[in-house]
Order: C-alpha cells, then sequence, then structure tokens
C-alpha cells in the first residue's frame, strides 16, 4: 500500500541548522499555497489507496484545522494506518491537538533538536525543555499514541555533558520514537556555510568536531537501545511497533504520491519532482500547468542500496545484484563496512558512522 507527503514549507522563523527550501514567506502566498494544494490533490486520480499520510515541512502545524480537515478530506483511505504531522513544541496545546485527533493525525514528530536552552537559542528555536514536556502530555491526553522526537548532534555549544541532559529528558518524556540527526555541514544551511567558511555567526566556531559529534550519535545509540528502543534505521530509533509506518515505504522502495513545493513522488518505476520553490508552485497552479518540473526513471538497482541499506536489518541481494556489484560489495565487506550473511548485506556499526561513503558507491 502506498503512503501520501504533503509538503508545506512555511515556517515561523529559518532555523539556522535547516537546509530545506522552508522558510519565512508572505502571509498572503502561504494562503494562496493552500488554494494551490487543494487543486492540485483535486486534479490527482489516485489509482490505489494510501495507508499513510505525512505532512512535513515547513511548519504543517501552522495550517488552520479547517484548511488542514480540507487537504485530509482530499485523501481516501480515512482512517489511515498511520497519519503524520511534523510540529514546533511550542504550537501544541490540548484544543489543536485534540482537532487533529479528530481529523485522523496519530502520530506527530516534535522539531525538538536540544532540550538545553543554550544550543536552542543559537539555532533560532523558542522553545524549551518544560515547553516540550506539556507538548507531549498534551498529545497524549488528545488522544495521539504516537509521539517522535528530533535531536541533532552537532550543534554549537554542545558538550557531552549537554547531550546527556538532552538524552536525560528523552528518558524522563518516553516518546516511543526518536530520530537522531548528526548535523550536516554544507552550503545549504545558514549554519553550515558559515562553518566551512570558518564564519563566526550562529555560533560556528563553536559546533564540535565531526569526531565528537560521532561520539554524541553512539552515546545517543547506547542509551536509547538502553531504554528498550530498537536501533531499526540509521537515524531512527523506536519501541516495538512505533516504527514510522510513511518512512519505511521510501526505504523499502514502496511506491508515495507528493502534493505542494518540492514534493517527490515515486509509482515504483518514475520518480516525480515538483517545482521547489512555493511562489513558482503557487504559479503553475494557478496558470493550470503541472506542478511537476521533472520525471525520470528510477535506477532501482542502485536504489536499493543507498536507500535500502539505511534500515538496520539489511536488504536482500539477488544473485544477479552480486553478479553486477560484486567487486564494490567484496571491496567495502573488506573494509569492515558492510557485513553479508548468505544473502542478506547489512551495514556494520562502523560502516553506520561511515554511511556516506557506502552510498557514494552507488550514487554514480
Amino acid at each position: 500500500m502506498a503512503g501520501v507527503y504533503i509538503s508545506f514549507p512555511f515556517c515561523p522563523q529559518k532555523c539556522t541548522y535547516c537546509n530545506f527550501i522552508s522558510g519565512v514567506f508572505p502571509e498572503d502566498l502561504e494562503r494562496e499555497y493552500v488554494r494551490a494544494l487543494l487543486a492540485e490533490m483535486e486534479e490527482h486520480r489516485w489509482q490505489w489507496r494510501p495507508e499513510t499520510v505525512y505532512l512535513g515541512g515547513g511548519s504543517p502545524c501552522r495550517i488552520p484545522l479547517e484548511d488542514l480537515e480540507q487537504i485530509l478530506a482530499r485523501i481516501p483511505g480515512a482512517p489511515w494506518v498511520e497519519a503524520t504531522i511534523e510540529a514546533d513544541p511550542g504550537a501544541i496545546a490540548l484544543g489543536i491537538a485534540a482537532g487533529w485527533r479528530k481529523l485522523g493525525i496519530n502520530r506527530v514528530s516534535l522539531g525538538v533538536q536540544s532540550f538545553v536552552e543554550s544550543e536552542l537559542r543559537q539555532t533560532g528555536r523558542k522553545h524549551t525543555a518544560p515547553v516540550v514536556e506539556r507538548a507531549v502530555t498534551a498529545l497524549r491526553e488528545a488522544g495521539i499514541p504516537r509521539i517522535n522526537i528530533d535531536l541533532i548532534a552537532g550543534l554549537p555549544y554542545q558538550t557531552r555533558e549537554s547531550w546527556d541532559v538532552s538524552l536525560s529528558w528523552i528518558e524522563r518524556i518516553a516518546p516511543g520514537h526518536v530520530s537522531v540527526y548528526m548535523l550536516e555541514v554544507d552550503e545549504d544551511s545558514r549554519l553550515g556555510s558559515e562553518i566551512l567558511h570558518g564564519g563566526l555567526r550562529y555560533g560556528a566556531p563553536h559546533a564540535p568536531s565531526a569526531d565528537l559529534t560521532a561520539d554524541f550519535y553512539e552515546a545517543a545509540v547506547n542509551r536509547l537501545e538502553a531504554m528498550g528502543m530498537v536501533h531499526y534505521e540509521i537515524s531512527n530509533f523506536a519501541r516495538p511497533g512505533f516504527e514510522s509506518a510513511h518512512n519505511l515505504k521510501y526505504w523499502r522502495l514502496e511506491p508515495y504520491v507528493g502534493f505542494g513545493a518540492d514534493a517527490h513522488s515515486f509509482d515504483g518505476r518514475m520518480r516525480r519532482r515538483n517545482a521547489e520553490e512555493p511562489a513558482e508552485y503557487v504559479r503553475r497552479m494557478k496558470a493550470g500547468r503541472s506542478a511537476c518540473i521533472e520525471e525520470t526513471e528510477a535506477r532501482l538497482d542502485e536504489e536499493r542500496f543507498f536507500v535500502g541499506l539505511r534500515l538496520l536489518q539489511g536488504i536482500q541481494i539477488p544473485p544477479e545484484a552480486w553478479r553486477r556489484f560484486g567487486d564494490r560489495l567484496q571491496r567495502l565487506i573488506d573494509e569492515g563496512l558492510l557485513e553479508a550473511e548468505g544473502a542478506w548485506l547489512r551495514l556494520t556499526k562502523r560502516g553506520v558512522l561511515l554511511s556516506n561513503e557506502v552510498f557514494q558507491e552507488f550514487l554514480g
């Protein structure tokens, strides 16, 4: 069964670490965007009945309930196995959570990133640890059983001691799912660009080294597993039964359809990508044009490696793939980055930390 992704790239502020197309845009564009999104969904011809829905961004928690109701009404299959909305902790109260639950939302992913105020202020985040705790309480009281908390390892001013504080808050709140991302240092975020060019803004000089960030990640793996969480994907941990059903579709190369700016779709053979900028997306929809600007055939032979190997259980490799990629696979096995067991192939613990090096072998 397929999934549905809804892109809502509007935020109250642009976080320093963010390398997505989301950001602060004019209010009138936000209103026009919702109308364009509804028009795109109305035109879609459903080939299958979706079982998961994911509203990402951006801050889709900003969508008014009446608009969210119209958006979700255009997706068949309710009640879905899983319907997720990404949310800022400070935006959640019992009333809004209850409204989400009534509309079919049963999973909320909280963009926490850290529980330490000095780290949060450098990123532009405005919540505090008690705010996160109150948000989780409100979600549970509203009957939303699946809660994910995002953390970032490698933020400026982060230390072993402060990272331990964040992990202790995770233990105290006891969510069913936690995502731990190592800070991406690239030109697409203000912080990443500042670090790359030796700049002084956004606390860049105080960002931990790559080795220390890897230590934070390994500490999280050990601590979360001690809490009874299963490390099922490179960045994701869950109590049994609380895995992200929607995101598993990406890693298993299952079909999904995306709506909105920079949304991607995959039907099992072709990949499609919508216009990236919200204003361009709105212009295309108002002009009666397709939101899609790119369509390419998926390279499934290679994708099974750099997508599927993100799962810690690994992937099953057919004989023809062993024949085609045998030299590369054997070299990665000899280097201690991959391990094989029968037809199964998976990352080693060292391979998880150096996964980008593994995936680069199959990115063409």
